[in-house]
């Protein structure tokens, strides 16, 4: 109590700037992943991408990045095991943040694509276990976390695999792949917009006071699904874009799915920056609630107004700055992509979140969207990947947990010098 009375004002100030770096380090990693498959497809330049997500990003983060934060990251230790001890939470959550943001913005420089949920679980563990104790963990949290290296990318890559196959045969490697892109088209068209709509309301606009049943969001996205796939149906019949293929040749039919990765992508990171900005923040919101309440732990707390727009400035800044790559990693390190290619792993992406989030399965959408890309890649043959990258993510993805937690605790016990 005395800690938090003596320094109040500094331990806020220190823990909004480990935030930053917290927010920035997603910006870097996780958000390049959204527009990596865009970039290395060539739908967009990387200048492109940076602006589009910069947007989507942000507004995503600002407006629906939620008014209640939980206290303690996803349950993994419980707020009863430090009644009476805030100032061990309150440096626990600064050690937390920056330990993270540290480990992230490493991970990005080497051009990694890594988890930022099991970034703060590791740093957040990493100073439980040396403050109160491996009681205070719920490992049986782990199993899920452990299991998405391995489901995810699973299931992700099988929908790629799936999707790819699908264009391949049904327009591609046809006779007469513009009039097979004109009959089959406007249906991934409706597809897309059906699933984004699910991802958007289901994941980016719940904390917004929406109040939709999984029904109401079903009909909304069937009703879009139906106009989507019309006005496709009219435009890849119309002499605008019969003159657009005349002059790109065999590439006009790519410039369908050119759009239509462009647009998963924007709902994936408007999704993104609903939801992932809580990695940054919601550590820091539990350290302004617990100074502003003298030291009384609550459960929730309300986030206060400044909060959400430093985590998403710091999201965008982190993404302009060091987000290229990443994005060269995702977009064309582990494969090459063309536009259908990259908006058949962007779709599967979005598909396995919808998914996941209709069954609780836990999940990155840093290891989705690799795991889509893989999928990708082996439809082509086990020639077309690049073995040696898929090595190096998959070792990033094994050593986040131990490095958040090492380096949250080095961290702790710097700051416990300092304070106490």
């Amino acid at each position: 109590m005395e800690m938090i009375h003596q320094y109040g004002f500094i331990l806020l100030l220190i823990t909004a700037m480990f935030g930053f770096v917290m927010s920035f380090g997603i910006g870097a990693n996780d958000v390049a992943n959204a527009m990596g498959t865009s970039v290395g497809s060539g739908a967009i330049t990387p200048k492109q991408a940076v602006y589009i997500a910069l947007v989507f990003e942000f507004i995503g983060a600002y407006l629906a990045g939620g008014e209640v934060a939980e206290t303690i990251k996803s349950g993994i230790i419980s707020a009863d095991a430090f009644a009476g001890r805030p100032d061990i939470l309150i440096l626990g959550m600064m050690s937390s943040l920056f330990a993270a943001g540290l480990w992230l913005t490493i991970a990005s420089h080497k051009g990694w694509p890594v988890s930022t949920t099991h970034s703060i679980i590791g740093a957040i563990v990493g100073f439980a276990c040396i403050t109160i104790g491996t009681d205070a963990v719920q490992w049986g949290q782990f199993s899920g976390i452990v299991g998405s290296w391995f489901i995810t990318p699973f299931l992700a890559g099988i929908v790629a695999f799936l999707i790819f196959i699908s264009t391949q045969k049904l327009i591609f490697d046809t006779s007469n792949p513009l009039k097979n892109a004109q009959k089959y088209a406007p249906l991934y068209v409706g597809m897309t917009i059906f699933i984004i709509c699910i991802v958007t309301l289901d994941k980016g606009l719940k904390h917004v006071g929406l109040d939709l049943s999984y029904g109401q969001t079903l009909l909304i996205g069937l009703i879009l699904l139906i106009i989507s796939t019309i006005i496709c149906f009219l435009y890849l019949r119309s002499q605008s874009f019969l003159d657009r293929v005349k002059k790109g040749g065999f590439d006009g039919v790519e410039k369908v799915f050119n759009l239509l990765m462009i647009i998963t992508a924007c709902a994936m990171a408007f999704a993104h920056g609903s939801n992932d900005v809580a990695n940054a923040v919601g550590p820091l919101a539990a350290v302004v609630s617990i100074v502003d309440n003298g030291g009384i732990i609550e459960g929730k707390t309300v986030m206060a107004p400044w909060i959400l727009p430093l985590g998403a400035t710091g999201i965008a800044l982190g993404l302009a700055i060091m987000g290229s790559k990443v994005m060269s990693t995702i977009g064309t390190g582990i494969t090459d992509l063309t536009p259908s290619r990259g908006f058949a792993a962007q779709f599967a992406c979005a598909i396995t979140v919808v998914l996941a989030s209709g069954t609780g399965l836990p999940i990155s959408t840093t290891q989705t969207l690799v795991g889509a890309v893989l999928g990708i890649g082996f439809a082509r043959g086990i020639a077309a990947l690049n073995l040696g990258v898929i090595r190096n993510i998959v070792a990033s993805w094994v050593i986040t947990l131990p490095a958040g937690a090492i380096l949250s605790i080095i961290i702790y016990y710097i700051l416990s010098m300092i304070f106490n």
